[in-house]
């Protein structure tokens, strides 16, 4: 049963921007905090963003803060990431999940690639 689906991501030039969407059927997704993960060839996974279950707030990563919004919609189960003023070093596949991350609800993820 797939429980996250991302989407959202394609190849982009430097400075464009990129909107990811998860659309969540985990009721998990009620109570927990969700985050946007970052897997690049060669590197560990590493958290870009989250949100709290209210929505309230948002933390991000040093490399994310002042270019990238995570948002949440409680009522369509949904997280989404405006990525702005990419950079190549963005490039990677995009996962949403909980915070901290839990394996059973591995998603696909989305490719986000950023050409210079």
């Amino acid at each position: 049963q797939v429980q996250l689906v991302e989407s959202g991501g394609g190849l982009v030039q430097v400075g464009e921007s990129l909107r990811l969407s998860c659309l969540a059927s985990t009721r998990l997704f009620d109570i927990a905090t969700m985050a946007w993960y970052r897997q690049a060839p060669g590197n560990e996974r590493e958290l870009v963003a989250s949100i709290s279950r209210g929505g309230t707030i948002p933390q991000y990563s040093d490399s994310a803060k002042g270019r990238f919004t995570i948002s949440r919609d409680n009522v369509k189960k949904a997280v989404f990431l405006q990525m702005n003023n990419l950079k190549p070093e963005d490039s990677g596949i995009y996962y949403c999940n909980t915070d901290p991350w839990r394996i059973a609800l591995y998603g696909r993820g989305t490719q986000v690639t950023v050409s210079s």
